[in-house]
């Protein structure tokens, strides 16, 4: 006698989330029971700085999230500000990055406590179209830009080598990024722990290494304390048109909609759960925001020093190292700057792999392990054909207004499931806590919407 589901439990398992990323759990999970142990007892210390020297050994989403957006578009934009307005910009980043860390913040919040995968929950919870718009335009935005970053970084390398007195063609440059950042992609699918955090851990020293080139910078320039200040503190609007471009420009290098689909399931990823908040908050702090912020700010600084003071007008990375040469000296200006640009690129190829892996995993039902993951995250590397021609100019604009519209609409949606009882049930945020969290989530949607309209009316 066969048994007829009952009309009312249907819904309900249609609506079922898929809960976990068990990249971790399912194959290391003694390492993870070690690290939870491990966090109770810094949780439980009664110094805020003795729990952050124990969450510091933990943290590891966060500097993907700077690997990530540290990349050519950072690179360029933030070198055209220092050079045109010399340090009356610094303040654009440092905001524009607080904004998006105070939605991450709430990201990853939803994240840790209900273990549901955001694509599964934007598609019930909210819509599948809305899900399905999302996933293809991160799967977009991954492959469409890592053609500046094989670009820049080819270019930046042929440079270098160029100083040394070898003259290499692209080709072997660029074969060569490709096998690195593979290898380096490919050893986050492993599955141990102890192989994710070394995958963690190289990015996290390859923006160390990054960070220190452009100090080195700043170092030999100098640096003008009272502008300094002004430059965060001023809060300096260009009347302009091309100033505002270049403001909007840095605001939308900050944070990308790839990042709010990496930075969930990094978390998942990792095993992180309830236990996790404090780490995670301290991880998007320290990890996340102060590299991203000190990288830009550096770089701002030592063309602002060099580039605006002689009146040096440049297009890219590669002629500020140029420009910077007889300025600072030839290993300053054409070395070690450009080998923080290297790392820049190199940084944001790999995280643009493993999007690509993230989101085809999450559209078709495969883990992160296995010839299906490692072919999805290849896909990415139609890029290295930037190496050797520009795409048509319509292609990477058509992304760029897809990537703007999806901005503001992605953070939308994370904000209806930030005060959506339904779904975050009892740890739904409720007080003057509350009102705070959704002011910062409402300016932050108002900010990446206003840069998205003026952006796409700017085309036209």
């Amino acid at each position: 006698m066969l048994t007829q589901t009952t009309p009312s439990t249907t819904p309900s398992r249609r609506r079922e989330l898929r809960r976990g990323f068990p990249l971790v759990k399912e194959r290391d999970s003694r390492s993870l029971e070690a690290e939870h142990a491990y966090l109770q007892e810094v949780n439980s210390r009664p110094s805020a700085l003795r729990r952050w020297r124990g969450y510091w050994k933990l943290t590891g989403p966060g500097w993907l999230q700077s690997a990530i957006t540290l990349g050519a578009g950072s690179a360029g934009s933030v070198i055209m500000a220092g050079s045109a307005f010399g340090y009356k910009l610094l303040w654009v980043s440092p905001l524009a990055m607080l904004l998006g860390v105070a939605v991450f913040a709430s990201i990853g919040r939803q994240t840790l406590l209900t273990q549901a995968r955001p694509y599964d929950v934007f598609w019930k919870r909210l819509h599948p179209a809305l899900a399905l718009f999302w996933g293809l335009n991160v799967l977009l935005a991954s492959i469409v830009w890592q053609f500046p970053q094989y670009a820049l970084g080819t270019a930046v390398i042929q440079d270098m080598l160029s100083v040394a007195g070898f003259s290499l063609p692209r080709l072997p440059i660029a074969i060569a990024l490709l096998a690195v950042s593979t290898a380096v992609c490919w050893s986050y699918g492993r599955g141990s722990r102890r192989a994710l955090r070394a995958f963690e851990r190289s990015l996290k020293y390859m923006l160390f290494f990054m960070i220190g080139a452009f100090f080195l910078v700043v170092v030999k320039t100098g640096i003008d304390l009272g502008e300094l200040v002004k430059g965060f503190f001023g809060f300096h609007v260009p009347e302009s048109k091309e100033g505002v471009a270049i403001v909007l420009g840095q605001l939308g290098a900050a944070v990308g909609v790839n990042m709010t689909f990496l930075f969930p399931y990094t978390l998942l990823a990792r095993g992180w759960g309830r236990d996790h908040l404090r780490l995670k908050n301290f991880d998007l702090g320290v990890s996340m925001f102060l590299p991203f912020v000190l990288a830009t700010s550096f770089v701002t600084i030592a063309c602002a020093n060099t580039l605006h003071v002689h009146g040096i007008q440049v297009r890219g990375a590669v002629d500020a190292a140029h420009a910077l040469e007889p300025l600072v000296g030839l290993t300053f200006g054409r070395v070690v700057f450009s080998l923080g640009v290297a790392g820049m690129c190199f940084t944001t190829m790999v995280l643009e792999m493993l999007l690509c892996g993230f989101v085809l995993s999450e559209m078709f039902g495969f883990e992160l392990h296995g010839k299906a993951y490692k072919a999805s995250t290849m896909l990415a590397n139609v890029g290295v054909l930037g190496a050797f021609a520009s795409l048509p100019f319509w292609v990477p604009v058509a992304t760029s207004s897809l990537n703007l519209i999806m901005m503001p609409v992605a953070y939308l949606g994370f904000f209806l499931l930030h005060n959506m009882k339904s779904y975050l049930g009892k740890d739904i945020v409720r007080g003057p806590k509350a009102a705070v969290w959704n002011a910062l989530f409402v300016l932050a949607i108002l900010v990446v919407a206003a840069g998205a309209v003026a952006k796409i009316l700017s085309l036209f």
